[in-house]
């Protein structure tokens, strides 16, 4: 299974959006981890693997970086997730 069609049959993931196929990567890491529930994150997991989901986590929540939609107990549980796992 590709990422494409991991979130197509999670459309509850990323409900405002009607082109599932033009989403990127890093679109769909956020929605999952932001939206989804612990199958849903661990069968991502699997389909990417963890080292590059961590690696688009970290880049998404770089203090750099211009945003960061996670929310607060999102991003510090993965944080730590990514560092004990990745």
């Amino acid at each position: 299974m590709d990422i494409h069609k991991f979130i197509k049959k999670r459309k509850y993931l990323i409900w405002y959006v009607k082109d599932y196929d033009s989403l990127s990567p890093e679109a769909i890491v956020e929605a999952t981890l932001n939206y989804g529930d612990w199958d849903d994150v661990q069968t991502l997991i699997k389909i990417m693997g963890i080292k590059e989901m961590a690696k688009i986590f970290r880049k998404q929540t770089n203090f750099k970086s211009k945003r960061c939609n996670y929310a607060d107990k999102t991003k510090r549980y993965f944080e730590l997730y990514f560092k004990k796992y990745a």
